[in-house]
Parts: C-alpha cells; structure tokens; sequence
C-alpha cells in the first residue's frame, strides 16, 4: 500500500516462449514496456518490471474507494531456447526477491496459448517449474491466462465451450488453481474498459486470497 487511498498488487508472468508473457503484462500495465514480438528463439533472457500509471475507480475495499498500482514483473520463459531451467529458474526468484521481497506477490500469471492443446508433459514439466519457484502454496498464488483468443473465435469455440472441450492436463490444472483463469485476446491492443474488466477479475481472486501475499524473502538465499 502506498497510502490509505491506494493499493498496488504485484504480479509476475510466467510461461512458455511465444505463449504472450511480455504482450499480457503490458495489457496489464496499460503501456508497453516490454519487448514481445514473433521470433524463431525466446525473446525475453532477462526480468523486467513496469508500473502503471495511478488507475482511479477500480477497486473497493472495506466501503472505500480505493486507487490501484500495478506492477508486472517480465520473466525469461521455461523451456528457454538459450537458458536452462536452472538458469530461468534462478534468474526469476532472484528478481522476485529483488523487486517483491518486502511487499510480497499477490499472483503469478501462468500464461498459455488457448489455441494449442496442453499436452501431459508439458502440464507436468509446467507445474514443476512454478513448484520450484513458488513454494508449497504455488496454486494458491497462480492463475491462469489464456491468449491467442481470437484463433478460438475463429474456430467458433465460446470460453465455455472452450473449456468444455479442454484437454484433461488443462482442465485439472484449471481445477488445482481453483479455477482463476482469464482470457485475453493478446494480437490487439485493449481499451480501458477491456483492461479495468481483466484487473477486476484478478483483484476478486486476490480478494479470494483473503489479499494474502507470497512472501518471497526466503529467495535471497
């Protein structure tokens, strides 16, 4: 909290190369702050945090209206096509100690590409990775963002029937976070109104949280 009339909410973005990590985080922060683009390797080998700007009539909170911050923090993806999963793995909690030791995070954003099935060793190889860096308490802190929406359009599915048709590695892991998932149409840019709808729905499951944080100082190690 900055002030009594404010509030910042800490999220980092996790996921495979070409999945929309850097795309989905300036969605979030309104701006573009980091680099995403097609490209034949990984293009993020190094974290990056951005701030938005102060964003006003959003979030209410013990009957007062509060102001809201967020902070993004970018991470290299796993698997890396230069990096190993040691290498990722560190660089992150180092950057998660660096940026959100004091604060804590609220949420890590799982990101996955809608329009491409999850296969049982990715899901797994996945799973373990946010394991590792998060804790015992990871599903408690995840959510899952799916991009690439506008292909599932295309193919005519709904979110719900969509996630109907979902493969059985998805769906459980859907089941494991408690079902806080997003979609997001990451190959345009979102208005206001489309950005104020996604940082509601991921203020109500940090409000499921009790508005508990991830504490992140045992990272330094």
């Amino acid at each position: 909290m900055a002030d009594s009339n404010e509030m910042t909410i800490n999220l980092v973005v996790l996921g495979r190369t070409q999945t929309g990590k850097s795309t989905t985080g300036n969605s979030l922060l309104g701006s573009s702050d980091f680099e995403g683009h097609c490209s034949p390797s990984s293009v993020t080998t190094r974290c990056s945090l951005g701030r938005s700007c102060r964003i006003s009539r959003i979030i209410r909170r013990n009957g007062c209206e509060l102001a809201l911050r967020v902070q993004v923090l970018d991470t290299p993806s796993y698997p890396h096509s230069d990096l190993s999963k040691e290498q990722v793995r560190d660089t992150v909690r180092s950057a998660l100690a660096h940026h959100f030791g004091e604060e804590g995070l609220h949420l890590a954003l799982l990101v996955l590409r809608a329009d491409l099935p999850l296969c049982p060793d990715e899901g797994d190889h996945t799973i373990q990775f946010i394991q590792e860096l998060l804790g015992p308490t990871w599903k408690d802190f995840t959510a899952v963002v799916l991009t690439h929406v506008d292909k599932t359009e295309e193919a005519g599915f709904s979110e719900e029937e969509y996630l109907h048709s979902a493969s059985s590695t998805l769906s459980s892991l859907l089941s494991s976070v408690q079902h806080k998932y997003i979609f997001l149409d990451n190959q345009k840019s979102i208005t206001k109104e489309e950005r104020a709808i996604i940082l509601k729905k991921l203020l109500n499951f940090i409000r499921q949280n009790n508005y508990q944080v991830l504490p992140l100082k045992h990272s330094k190690e």
